[in-house]
């Protein structure tokens, strides 16, 4: 696995590419999979949304991986890790993991195979926010009235899920932290 950052006077942005395995190529830069199909930092393929919160972004972080559950493990370890960064509670750091995992659950189900999973992480002063996007064959936003999206958004807080151009579902997760609590 790989990090990069960039550092700016408003955030900083940390890319993940799973897929590389950490390759370089001769230059030191990022490599990827023969044929360059994918290289560090640079969104291949699908038409990827921006996630918007404000003023208040600390970091934001970007896991690329297959579109295969295999990998889930990877992104409940970043969400834990990323939520503890600010400050959640243990049981809210678990609420997100969960709510990543059965949220992502729901995308594979969707995705066409051999495709990417992009997570995004906006981490701001007390809230993070996940976008996940995944290309489809024929996407279908899930039911807001089953029982799994009353359970996702009793964890995540605020959830929402959206159909985009070249057949792109993404379901976008925030949850904020308790407010009732000093830091």
């Amino acid at each position: 696995m790989t990090e990069e950052g960039a550092s700016s006077s408003q955030s900083r942005t940390i890319v993940t590419d799973v897929l590389n395995g950490g390759d370089r190529d001769q230059g030191g830069r990022p490599g990827g999979r023969p044929g360059g199909q994918h290289e560090l930092g640079h969104k291949t393929g699908a038409a990827h949304q921006t996630v918007s919160t404000g003023s208040g972004i600390r970091d934001k972080v970007n896991i690329r991986m297959p579109a295969d559950g295999a990998y889930l493990s990877v992104l409940r370890t970043a969400t834990a890790g990323l939520a503890a960064r600010l400050d959640f509670t243990l049981d809210e750091i678990e609420d997100m993991r969960i709510a990543v995992d059965e949220a992502c659950a729901m995308l594979l189900s969707q995705a066409i195979p051999g495709s990417d999973l992009d997570c995004d992480f906006v981490l701001g002063h007390a809230a993070m926010t996940v976008c996940v996007p995944v290309t489809c064959l024929a996407p279908r936003v899930p039911a807001g009235d089953t029982f799994a999206w009353t359970v996702l958004t009793a964890l995540a807080g605020s959830v929402d899920a959206q159909v985009g151009p070249g057949d792109v579902l993404t379901i976008v997760l925030r949850k904020s932290r308790d407010s009732s609590r000093s830091v």
